[in-house]
């Protein structure tokens, strides 16, 4: 799933290639991926890109007030195409979901793999009509984000960490992959529950935070939008890496599976050198 600094890339990809062009033609492919109806989302041709935004995990073009807001959800993704096929998309089942067309002759794809239709687009007037983009809490790089605000945010919270930094309410941007990075880095257990943070703990974790986030938008920056899944993947250091050794201490970096998910840690790094239960294995293994 794209997370804040893939999106944040795509954003300033997309302002690149899109402010200033007018779109001719919006083509639903699937027609799962709208979410709403009024304005319509033909409402958006014929009108002149003006800004692209990010709202945590959510890529919002704005048309001069009409607002194209999408969230790329676990199988999505987007694709710029230099020019694209003359002959309109035909429904189908392929991974195309939906296409945008340029005065240019340029556009993007949506597309979407797997079984999970979760690929979101919506026409609104203002982003905050969007459910998930109104019940955002802060972004994690906003100049006002201080330590001090973190702190604030977690205090209440009576839940393991992981959780808490994956909630789009409570921060924005951050998902599963990561939560695992920020961890790591904080050399803090996944289970470790927010009320036992010390105030050295919450600094420790919002230097991560900050940290790594800001490095992982660095590293993404200026690369095309084709390039960003396999910049994400080389960049992280313990997430998808299970079996493999910690790049910091050198011991195996293990996995917790969930029904659908899982996460990885470095034991030696971040629960004392002991191993976190795995419900699934434990079962597999009796």
């Amino acid at each position: 799933m794209p997370e804040l600094p893939e999106v944040e890339a795509l954003k300033d990809f997309l302002a690149d290639h899109v402010v200033g062009h007018e779109v001719v033609r919006v083509l639903p492919v699937a027609i799962s991926v709208l979410k709403t109806y009024d304005p319509p989302v033909t409402a958006f041709e014929g009108r002149e890109i003006t800004a692209v935004r990010r709202h945590g995990k959510f890529l919002d073009l704005d048309a001069d007030g009409l607002h194209f807001v999408t969230h790329l959800a676990r199988g999505g993704w987007l694709h710029w195409r230099d020019k694209l096929p003359d002959a309109p998309p035909r429904p189908g089942k392929g991974p195309l979901a939906l296409r945008v067309a340029l005065e240019t002759g340029e556009g993007f794809d949506l597309t979407e793999a797997g079984t999970q239709k979760r690929l979101a687009v919506h026409v609104v007037r203002d982003p905050a009509e969007v459910p998930g983009v109104a019940r955002l809490g802060p972004d994690p790089l906003a100049d006002d984000f201080d330590e001090a605000r973190f702190a604030r945010l977690l205090e209440g919270e009576r839940r393991q960490i992981k959780g808490a930094l994956r909630d789009q309410s409570l921060i924005a941007g951050v998902g599963n992959a990561y939560s695992d990075e920020i961890l790591h880095a904080a050399k803090m257990s996944p289970f470790k529950l927010t009320s036992s943070l010390t105030p050295e703990e919450i600094r420790r974790l919002y230097e991560a935070l900050r940290t790594t986030l800001t490095e992982a938008v660095e590293r993404s920056r200026g690369l095309a939008a084709g390039r960003l899944k396999a910049e994400k993947k080389t960049g992280l250091r313990v997430h998808g890496r299970a079996g493999e050794p910690c790049p910091v201490c050198g011991d195996t970096i293990r996995e917790v599976s969930f029904s659908d998910s899982s996460l990885q840690y470095c034991p030696t790094c971040q629960t004392g050198g002991r191993p976190l239960a795995d419900r699934r294995m434990s079962r597999l293994l009796k």
